[in-house]
C-alpha cells in the first residue's frame, strides 16, 4: 500500500486534508471570495475539496484544479459531476510548481501543499504568479506552538513559532487579511479521524494482503501523534493581499 493509497482511506471521514473543520473552510473561503464571481486556483488541489466546497457556495465562481495525482483528479471528476458543478471546474495532472496559465486569479488556494514547492515562502512565490491584482491568497502552514522535541522535528519538519511564521510572511511582501489558527479540537479531531479511518478499514478487510500494514501504520501514527507532537505543534491558514500590487 503505497502513500497515496493510505492517504485516501485515512481522509475517508475527513476530506480536507487539514485540521480545520467545515464551519472554518466556509469562513475562510467567503473571506477569499468575497464577491462570488471569482476565477480560482488551488495548486496542489488533491481531490478538489477546497474547490468544490468553493463552487458550491458561489453558482458563478469558476475553478481551477491543479495536482499530479491521477486518482485524486478523476474523484474531483466525479464528485463534481455529482454534484452538478463540473462544467465550472477544470483540472491540470502536473507538477504543481510548473503549472502556466493565461488567466490571473482572483483567489490562489495551497493548504498543505508547501511540500510541492519546497516550503512556505516558494508556495507564496508560486501563488504570486497567478495571483490578479487585488487578489487572495489562502495558504495553510504548521508552526511550533512551544518548542518542540528532536524526535517532533524529525517527523514533521523545520518550522517557526506562529509569530515569526507570519513576520515572515509579511517580510515577504504579503499582508494577512484574516487567519485561523487550528483549536485543540480541530487539530485532535484531524489525527483520530485519520488514524481511526485507517484502523477501521484494516479491522474491515482482514483478509487484504494490506490490512496489517494498514493496521500498523495507523498504530504508528496515533503513538507519534500523541507521544511526540501534540501538545507542540499548530496549524494556521492565513489569507493574505500583496502589501503593494
Amino acid at each position: 500500500m503505497n502513500r497515496e493509497e493510505i492517504s485516501k482511506i485515512a481522509h475517508t471521514h475527513h476530506s480536507i486534508k487539514s485540521p480545520l473543520d467545515d464551519e472554518s473552510v466556509r469562513r475562510l473561503l467567503e473571506r477569499g471570495t468575497p464577491r462570488g464571481d471569482e476565477r480560482i486556483l488551488d495548486l496542489g488541489c488533491g481531490g478538489g475539496e477546497w474547490l468544490l466546497r468553493a463552487l458550491a457556495m458561489h453558482p458563478r465562481l469558476r475553478a481551477e484544479g491543479v495536482d499530479i495525482s491521477e486518482g485524486d483528479l478523476a474523484q474531483a471528476e466525479r464528485t463534481a459531476d455529482r454534484q452538478g458543478v463540473r462544467e465550472r471546474l477544470v483540472l491540470h495532472r502536473q507538477e504543481a510548481a510548473a503549472f502556466a496559465s493565461p488567466y490571473a486569479y482572483d483567489l490562489v488556494l495551497s493548504v498543505g501543499a508547501a511540500h510541492a514547492f519546497g516550503g512556505l515562502l516558494p508556495t507564496l512565490a508560486a501563488a504570486r504568479k497567478h495571483l490578479a491584482p487585488g487578489g487572495h491568497v489562502l495558504i495553510g502552514e504548521g508552526f511550533w506552538d512551544r518548542d518542540p522535541s528532536g524526535e517532533a522535528v524529525e517527523m514533521l519538519g523545520e518550522f517557526a513559532d506562529l509569530a515569526t511564521t507570519v513576520e515572515r510572511v509579511e517580510a515577504d511582501g504579503w499582508t494577512p487579511v484574516d487567519g485561523h489558527v487550528s483549536s485543540r479540537g480541530e487539530l485532535d479531531d484531524y489525527e483520530w479521524s485519520c488514524w481511526g479511518s485507517l484502523s477501521t478499514w484494516a479491522l474491515d478487510h482482514p483478509a487484504d494482503p494490506d490490512s496489517a500494514q494498514a493496521l500498523a501504520t495507523a498504530a504508528t501514527r496515533r503513538s507519534e501523534w500523541l507521544r511526540a507532537y501534540r501538545d507542540t505543534w499548530g496549524f494556521v491558514t492565513l489569507i493574505l493581499r500583496r502589501t503593494s500590487d
